[in-house]
């Protein structure tokens, strides 16, 4: 397998373990009444970045999110070229990730909702992001914003060689009380996407499988502007702030080093 095949590869498993031990950890906390609390939910997710960032981190970078991609493209000198690669990679990997933990919960989300034939948005946030009633739009994008924001840099102190990087190998453990922490602090309102694949491709399995164009359609199209454009924004800007103000890095274009180059394998 050519090395370029095989990172996408790693994008797509890294995506999909990821998916599947978030959405099964809310799988299994929201259809039982006494396996779990909120913080079974975050650490559920944190478990997946890290273990989908475990995987795919020696082969592809461990991106495993689009907006995280998109941004080290931008202003990391990441290969334009394969950047649809990762992005479609990503999105399956959130597809076949949330298809199979929805397999495996199928006869409990029948319980729960009456029947194989009723499918709601009760359960179907058991897979992608939906906000809090209280929420205005406008409260969504900006909470979905902060967290991916917040989520970049840190990954990018993570990567700094001139800041305090983790030890070899340590990225995921690093990423773990990271996911942990944006959860346990900012996660309860909009369900902290913050990772456009983790929303979209379990969003559009849930289409697939009988929930319907309802999906799609909560909030005037909200699944586009905040769990998908939020946080393509908020890495954006996210990076900006860091290379602004603390990196010192070759590859910041805002410095007067020389040259671009990649940190994450090209």
């Amino acid at each position: 397998i050519s090395e370029p095949f095989r990172e996408y590869i790693a994008e797509f498993v890294g995506v999909a373990v990821l998916i599947i031990f978030g959405t099964g950890a809310d799988c299994q906390v929201v259809l039982s009444a006494n396996t779990g609390d909120y913080l079974s939910l975050n650490c559920g997710w944190a478990i997946g970045t890290a273990m989908g960032v475990w995987i795919s981190g020696g082969i592809s970078g461990g991106h495993i999110n689009p907006a995280v991609t998109l941004a080290l493209a931008t202003w990391r000198g990441f290969p334009w070229k394969k950047v649809p690669g990762f992005l479609l990679a990503q999105l399956l990997g959130g597809i076949v990730g949330a298809g199979l933990v929805y397999a495996n919960y199928i006869h409990a989300i029948d319980i729960v909702e009456g029947g194989r034939h009723i499918r709601t948005l009760n359960t179907a946030g058991l897979f992608a992001t939906y906000a809090a009633d209280y929420m205005t739009n406008l409260s969504c994008f900006f909470s979905e914003f902060l967290t991916t924001a917040v989520l970049i840099i840190v990954i990018h102190a993570m990567n700094d060689k001139r800041n305090t990087p983790p030890p070899a190998g340590l990225a995921p453990l690093v990423l773990f009380f990271l996911i942990l922490g944006i959860g346990t602090s900012l996660g309860m309102e909009t369900g902290y996407a913050i990772n456009p694949a983790r929303d979209l491709g379990p969003r559009m399995l849930t289409a697939m499988v009988g929930y319907g164009r309802q999906v799609f359609a909560f909030r005037n199209q909200y699944w586009i502007w905040c769990p998908v454009m939020a946080p393509f924004l908020g890495a954006q800007v996210g990076t900006i702030l860091y290379d602004l103000f603390l990196y010192k890095g070759p590859d910041n274009v805002f410095g007067r080093s020389g040259s671009r180059k990649h940190i994450f394998p090209a």
